[in-house]
């Protein structure tokens, strides 16, 4: 019997340890998002470094539109050159160790010195995106039939509870006592700066299972004097032949949209809370832990979900409850009603994020997975710019954070209209690839 030349080769199987493992490098990442562009170096970034809060949200709005730029252009051949070459692992590792490098340079920066904190933190943010885009590239080859969606969600889900941990540590020790932990002080907001310090040797230690107990499938490689060539043509080729994955597509055109709305709400809920709440950054810091908790239950119990459902059905769920969420966001009179909006927020989020990496893992061709990651990245970040840049000049112009905030819920409710034509069982059928779904 002859093979079909259009099939990918068997996937190798993958034990509970090298699965476990690779979950577990959300838990080691995470408290980035969460202590450096969320909620605690953002908040201290536009209160103390900048010269007001409006400018601090709008030069904070200019560094993470830079980062999704960069990121959106150079992801796809990035996975390109790590399919040809085996160098998935590698960029997981190089990429962490540019964040890791980063972050903790951000101690240094005092106040005032915006240009500085500006400079790092587009590096660290640049590190983290690359190597999420290879990790996630992973997510098919490790999972095992009918579980891709649970599994998915496990990674989410200790990701937030990677920075739920990390923020109590940071109230605890750093924060919230008069005398800071491990030698700090308060003055020059030395403690919070610490925070940076924290949270790269967080991301250190824990990426250690990843690196030792996962493997990588190098079947599909280039010979080594053929690997940036052969990757270039790689790419050139599927953006021609991206057409015949029609699916992914629509996909990743509804993700252009509503990862928007996303990566604003990251970049800006304890900025947004701080600033049009009074929110201290204590308070900010608890919000977070209350986030956390929220997004990592809604990613664990909604990733078994997204297995029966199926990935649109549970994406189509999150981006309704985001919606809502982002109503009584904006509408939102006191704290109280903050609180509730956060909550729910959280609860959709991580089901969001988690349902949307297995959607595409269902998608791809296996001898391309770092690559389509790359454009999954790509769909992620190239218009990401768009809804911090929005948030910020319309905050400029109004003086209001709520204007700002509003373009949240345009994001979602356009992604949600773009993916509603998607034909899931059609894009795994395309995908050919056994024992992936």
């Amino acid at each position: 019997m002859t093979a079909d030349p259009h099939q990918s080769p068997p996937k190798p199987a993958y034990g509970p340890r090298a699965i476990w493992s690779w979950a577990f490098y959300d838990f080691a990442n995470s408290p980035f998002t969460t202590l450096v562009i969320t909620f605690v170096y953002a908040t201290y970034f536009t209160q103390v470094v900048a010269p007001d809060p409006i400018t601090g949200t709008a030069l904070w709005s200019r560094a993470i539109t830079v980062t999704a730029l960069i990121t959106a252009i150079c992801s796809p051949l990035l996975g390109a050159l790590a399919d040809r070459g085996g160098y998935r692992k590698a960029f997981v590792l190089a990429f962490s160790l540019v964040c890791v490098i980063a972050t903790a340079g951000l101690y240094q920066v005092l106040p005032g010195q915006i240009a500085a904190a500006l400079v790092l933190v587009v590096i660290a943010n640049l590190g983290y995106e690359f190597a999420t885009v290879f990790y996630n590239a992973f997510l098919p080859d490790i999972s095992p039939p009918g579980r891709i969606g649970r599994i998915s969600g496990y990674g989410w889900a200790l990701g937030y509870i990677g920075g739920l941990l990390a923020l109590l540590l940071a109230l605890v020790a750093l924060v919230q006592p008069e005398v800071p932990w491990f030698g700090f002080s308060t003055e020059a907001g030395e403690n919070i700066r610490a925070t940076n310090l924290l949270t790269a040797a967080w991301f250190t230690l824990f990426t250690l299972p990843f690196l030792l107990w996962v493997p990588e499938d190098r079947s599909a490689t280039s010979e080594r004097g053929r690997i940036v060539g052969d990757a270039v043509r790689q790419l050139r080729e599927t953006f021609t032949e991206i057409r015949r994955y029609r699916q992914i597509v629509r996909l990743l055109v509804a993700r252009f949209f509503y990862n928007n709305g996303l990566v604003t709400v990251i970049a800006f809920g304890g900025i947004y809370a701080a600033e049009s709440f009074g929110f201290t950054l204590q308070e900010v810091l608890i919000f977070g832990i209350a986030l956390n908790v929220a997004a990592g239950a809604g990613a664990l119990a909604m990733g078994h979900l997204d297995d029966r459902i199926g990935g649109k059905r549970t994406i189509i769920i999150s981006l309704v409850g985001l919606a809502l969420a982002t109503v009584l966001a904006i509408a939102a009179t006191d704290k109280l009603w903050l609180w509730v909006a956060g909550v729910i927020t959280g609860i959709f989020l991580g089901p969001n994020q988690a349902a949307s990496r297995s959607l595409m893992g269902r998608f791809v061709p296996r001898e391309k997975e770092n690559e389509f990651y790359g454009f999954f990245a790509f769909s992620g970040k190239l218009t990401a710019f768009l809804g911090p840049f929005l948030l910020g000049v319309l905050t400029q112009w109004t003086g209001s954070q709520r204007w700002g905030v509003s373009v949240v819920l345009i994001m979602f409710a356009a992604g949600l209209v773009l993916l509603i034509p998607l034909d899931e069982q059609e894009g795994v059928a395309r995908a050919q690839r056994e024992g992936v779904t």
